[in-house]
């Protein structure tokens, strides 16, 4: 009770100056905004919107702690430090220093993230004149979870700045960016700097100071190189579900993945039929290739064999598409609106996605990029939907008037 008086006193304090906005974000994420209303019926609710932001955070926390984990046991096991084979629960499995590694790398690309995008935020907000927006909580956590564990600090940087002026606050903030910030930020990442975020080896540390770029959005599998050879067979398919596999921070453990999906369908945060749709779209355009494989249509020489062999369920264990469903394309503000929309829009970028993950080597994952380019279509998707309704609703009107 104490703080919040304090706060509420150097509320007043600061009330009416350039600084207000930036205390009022602190003041409001630790409690409730004491405002209220003056006319008219309403109902108060406790879940404003930092409150539905915090609790996809909430759901992203598992990816990240394991994530950590997982970062510093795959640079052990290259280094030959631990045994891929000893088994889960041996003890060198659980050597501190795979969280103690994983953590040096990746919980400064954490603080980068939210350091430089809430600073840009708190900026705005200052010359604007208007309160802090909540949009970068999300956004901040999901940088880090989807980026390469070694990247440049100054790199993320630069890109968080591009992604939040950019991507966001030129089409007035929050709520009015048509593209989602944080795949804003990676495509500037991967079209600026290409060679940093993508490549055919394992992040390592260590006596032999290696260090190599594991494909960045691809995460779980190095696509590009493994399928040629089947490599994904090295990594059987519980470790592919679990997680223990080379692949970006928080990409890796579908388990974990889906554990924050329930979180977020079970509180009305996540879409259940955009994660539905693209997950039926992915699956829909891997049996496709794998029925163009079993009809003998393309030889075994091909560089496109190798992935469109893989079977069509497996493709949901490798890249990143499960993530992409459920955190990336899910969000309400660049996704579809409608709910016939919204199987539309899930639907395309699943079967998207598989289609340059196979097709264009360039590219080593096409999530990013089906999201992205759906972001653009989804409110012609919505006004086509809407326009179906209406003529629908003409047509019965005319029949019974007739």
């Amino acid at each position: 009770m104490g703080l919040k008086q304090s706060l509420h006193k150097m509320k007043m304090k600061y009330e009416g100056t350039k600084m207000a906005p930036a205390f009022n974000a602190i003041h409001t994420f630790l409690y409730l905004p004491n405002e209220t209303t003056h006319n008219g019926t309403h109902i108060k609710m406790a879940d404003d919107l930092k409150r539905t932001m915090n609790m996809v955070i909430i759901s992203l926390v598992p990816c990240l702690i394991f994530g950590i984990f997982n970062a510093g046991y795959q640079a052990n096991v290259q280094l030959g430090v631990v045994d891929a084979a000893a088994g889960f629960f041996s003890p060198e499995f659980w050597n501190l220093d795979n969280f103690s590694i994983g953590a040096w790398k990746v919980l400064p690309l954490v603080i980068v993230s939210y350091g430089v995008g809430l600073l840009i935020e708190f900026i705005f907000a200052v010359i604007k004149g208007h309160e802090v927006e909540e949009g970068y909580l999300v956004t901040g956590m999901l940088v880090p979870l989807i980026v390469p564990v070694d990247i440049p600090l100054w790199m993320l940087a630069i890109a968080v700045i591009f992604g939040v002026v950019i991507g966001k606050e030129v089409f007035g903030g929050t709520g009015m960016n048509i593209l989602n910030p944080a795949l804003t930020i990676r495509a500037f990442l991967f079209f600026a700097y290409p060679t940093w975020m993508s490549g055919d080896k394992v992040w390592v540390t260590g006596a032999v100071d290696t260090v190599g770029q594991p494909d960045a959005i691809v995460g779980e599998t190095i696509l590009g190189s493994l399928a040629q050879n089947n490599g994904f067979q090295q990594w059987d398919l519980m470790d592919q579900f679990l997680g223990f596999i080379p692949g970006s921070v928080g990409e890796t453990s579908k388990l974990l993945i889906i554990v924050g999906a329930l979180i977020l369908i079970l509180s009305k945060i996540g879409s259940w039929r955009i994660i539905l749709s693209t997950l039926v779209g992915a699956l829909t355009m891997g049996l496709i290739f794998n029925g163009v494989v079993s009809q003998g249509w393309i030889s075994e020489s091909s560089k496109f064999f190798g992935l469109m062999d893989v079977p069509f369920w497996q493709h949901l264990f490798i890249g990143s598409i499960l993530f992409g469903a459920v955190y990336m394309a899910t969000d309400p503000v660049s996704a579809s609106q409608t709910n016939k929309g919204k199987w539309i829009y899930g639907f395309l970028i699943g079967f998207i996605s598989i289609m340059i993950r196979v097709f264009n080597p360039a590219y080593p994952e096409g999530v990013f990029l089906a999201i992205l380019l759906m972001n653009v279509f989804a409110p012609t998707i919505d006004h086509y939907v809407v326009e179906g309704n209406i003529k629908k609703r003409a047509k019965r009107l005319k029949v019974k008037t007739a």
